[in-house]
């Protein structure tokens, strides 16, 4: 975990794969023109949408396994860490990328809608499956954006024309998020989808700073089943415990803090734990490593 690339503006990206900087709150890469360039794994504080033709195997999303499809899109938030890290090889796509920094969205009616959009959430890791007509529209967008971006300097104006594009492009991931979603419909999967949201409004909302880490007979009762059937509902949804799936989303969380500068004692207070060394014990039953390891130290 040593070669991670900070991501912290759209632009940061765009210098790495020697794009063109467009403007300082969005970039928009068109990757048949920057040919072939090397892996590399991000931490991200930007919003991004991947958009290709074919991706790279064994993509990395927070602890889990991109699944990717031919033509499809991978949607990534500020937060997350995803990407395969940087080995040296240089690769060749075919596709898009666009990458728009928070700030873009301050103020506006789309910073209040954006957790709406379910596929940025580690939750979901697939791919959107686009349509033929999906990519021509998207691909199209992005064009147009591009082109406002190198015609017109940065202004208020331009701002709002962005976000205009933007609000479409997002409206189309919904709609093939949506449809994909009934399509790959399974057992438990909605009981899945409130579960992690309870987590994410649990930690959003600081409740592990005084009540500690979230327990499976707590999330149960919010969710109003008894502890053993919510257990036996999540292990057929997902192959494994509700407690696992509760230390997975943390040790997530902790990736994150400790990319973004916090240390091990920080980490372990901000998450929940009563003393560092239960959390350096869960990180490396979850990673195989130590939080020190993780970092490269």
């Amino acid at each position: 975990m040593k070669n991670i690339l900070k991501v912290d503006n759209p632009n940061d990206y765009a210098r790495f794969v020697e794009a063109p900087l467009l403007h300082p709150l969005v970039s928009v890469i068109q990757y048949d023109e920057v040919s072939p360039f090397r892996h590399s794994l991000n931490n991200y504080g930007v919003y991004g949408l991947f958009i290709q033709r074919q991706f790279p195997q064994n993509l990395s999303y927070g602890m889990k396994t991109m699944q990717v499809s031919d033509a499809s899109i991978i949607a990534v938030e500020p937060g997350q860490i995803g990407g395969l890290e940087d080995n040296g090889e240089r690769i060749s796509l075919s596709g898009w990328v666009l990458l728009w920094s928070p700030e873009l969205l301050h103020g506006t009616d789309l910073e209040r809608q954006i957790d709406r959009y379910q596929f940025f959430s580690y939750f979901f890791s697939d791919s959107l499956r686009m349509e033929p007509d999906e990519w021509l529209c998207i691909t199209q967008l992005l064009i147009q954006m591009r082109q406002e971006m190198e015609r017109n300097d940065d202004s208020p104006s331009l701002r709002s024309i962005l976000l205009g594009y933007l609000r479409l492009i997002l409206e189309y991931c919904n709609r093939i998020y949506l449809r994909q979603l009934s399509e790959d419909d399974k057992g438990g999967n909605d009981l899945l989808k409130r579960f992690h949201n309870l987590l994410q409004q649990y930690f959003r909302e600081n409740r592990q700073l005084s009540r500690g880490l979230p327990t499976v007979a707590y999330c149960a009762s919010e969710l109003a089943y008894s502890p053993r059937y919510f257990g036996d509902i999540i292990h057929k949804a997902t192959g494994g415990t509700a407690i696992g799936y509760i230390h997975n989303y943390v040790i997530n969380q902790a990736k994150s803090l400790l990319m973004n500068g916090h240390n091990i004692s920080e980490t372990s207070r901000l998450l929940g734990f009563d003393f560092p060394h239960h959390f350096t014990r869960l990180f490396k039953k979850m990673t195989g490593l130590t939080p020190s390891e993780f970092l490269g130290k």
